[in-house]
C-alpha cells in the first residue's frame, strides 16, 4: 500500500519564487528583510522542499518528466546591489542555487544601487545570470522595432560582458501581451518567466512560466499549496479597445468540474456554477487598471491571465 501511494507524494506541481531587493528598507514593496528571507529558508529546509535550479526544472518540462510536488525554483530580478550587499551571504549559507535575469543598462552604466559587471561574474560562479531586457522598459508601451533594438543592443552587450548568451529570459515588471510575447521568441530563447500567481506541472509552457512574487508582505505556505490549473483561454485575447471586459470565456480540461471561483483586478473574487467544463462569464465592466488580472481557481489549483494595455497592440 505504501509503494502504491508514494507517486502522490513526490510527484505534483513545482513553484518559482521571485525576490528583487534585500535587507533594502527605502523599498517596501520590493524588499524582503534578511529576516525574512532566513525564515522562508529555513522553513523550506524544515519542511524539506528542494531548492533546485531553473534548469533543472526547464529540462523536466521539455522531456515531460514529472515534476516533484518539493522542488522550488528562486529566482532575483533587477540584479540590485542589496543582493550582492546583504541577500547573496545567506542564499550561500543555505547552499540554494538562483537565477538573477540582469537589467543590464543599470550594469553597463554602473548605476550606484545595481551590481557591476564584475560583481556579477562572481555570482556567476554560484548561480545562473540571464536576461532581463537592456532598458528595463514597459515592452507593451513600446513599438514592435523599439523591443527589437531593446533586445539587440542589450544582448549583445550581455555576451561581450559575461562572456555567454543568455538562455532565459523574464519580462521587465513582468508585464506582457501576445504581441509582446510573438517579439520576445524571435530571440530564441530556451524559456521565458512571468511574474503571475501559479504553479509549474510537466504541462506548462516553458515560454509562460509562473512565478510568486516573494516582496513586500509574502504568502509562502499559501503560493505553496497552488497547482497548476490545466485551462484553455478563449477569451479575452487581449485588453479590450475601449476598456470594457464583456466576457471570460476558458475551457477546462477536467469536465467535471461544476463550480469555480474567478477573480478580476478591482473587483475581487466571485464564485459560479459551469457545465461540461466550459467558463463563460458575462462580466461588461469597466477595467480599472492598465496592468489586469483575471485568476480561475478551483480549489487550490490556479491559472492566471495578465489583460495589459498594449498602446501598439490593442485590437
Amino acid at each position: 500500500m505504501l509503494l502504491f501511494l508514494l507517486p502522490i507524494f513526490l510527484y505534483g506541481d513545482a513553484h518559482i519564487f521571485v525576490y528583487h531587493r534585500f535587507g533594502d528598507n527605502r523599498y517596501k514593496s520590493t524588499d524582503t528583510s534578511i529576516k525574512e528571507l532566513k525564515k522562508e529558508f529555513n522553513f523550506f529546509k524544515k519542511n524539506k522542499y528542494k531548492v533546485i535550479k531553473l534548469e533543472t526544472l526547464i529540462n523536466a518540462i521539455k522531456n515531460k518528466k514529472d515534476i516533484n510536488d518539493k522542488w522550488v525554483v528562486l529566482t532575483i530580478d533587477d540584479n540590485f546591489q542589496s543582493f550582492w550587499t546583504n541577500g547573496f551571504k545567506i542564499f550561500k549559507q543555505f547552499h540554494y542555487p538562483f537565477t538573477i535575469f540582469v537589467y543590464v543598462q543599470s550594469a553597463e552604466k554602473k548605476y550606484p544601487d545595481y551590481m557591476s559587471w564584475k560583481e556579477l561574474k562572481e555570482i556567476n560562479k554560484y548561480g545562473s545570470i540571464q536576461y532581463h531586457s537592456y532598458s528595463h522598459p514597459h515592452l507593451t508601451y513600446k513599438s514592435d522595432k523599439e523591443i527589437k533594438a531593446d533586445f539587440i543592443k542589450g544582448l549583445k552587450i550581455f555576451q561581450k560582458r559575461m562572456g555567454f548568451k543568455p538562455k532565459y529570459f523574464a519580462y521587465p515588471y513582468g508585464e506582457f501581451d501576445t504581441r509582446v510575447q510573438k517579439i520576445v521568441k524571435q530571440f530564441n530563447f530556451q524559456a521565458i518567466l512571468n511574474q503571475n500567481i501559479g504553479a509549474i506541472s510537466k504541462n506548462s509552457n516553458i515560454y509562460n512560466l509562473d512565478r510568486n512574487a516573494l516582496v513586500g508582505k509574502t504568502f509562502l505556505k499559501r503560493d505553496l499549496r497552488y497547482k497548476d490549473l490545466k485551462i484553455k483561454w478563449i477569451k479575452p485575447k487581449v485588453y479590450p479597445k475601449n476598456g470594457i471586459l464583456k466576457e471570460i470565456m476558458a475551457k477546462l480540461y477536467n469536465k467535471s468540474i461544476k463550480n469555480i471561483s474567478y477573480y478580476l483586478s478591482g473587483y475581487g473574487w466571485h464564485k459560479t456554477n459551469i457545465k461540461n467544463g466550459i467558463i463563460d462569464i458575462n462580466i461588461d465592466k469597466k477595467l480599472i487598471h492598465q496592468r489586469n488580472r483575471i485568476v480561475i481557481k478551483v480549489g487550490n489549483k490556479i491559472k492566471t491571465k495578465l489583460l495589459i494595455k498594449d498602446k501598439y497592440g490593442t485590437k
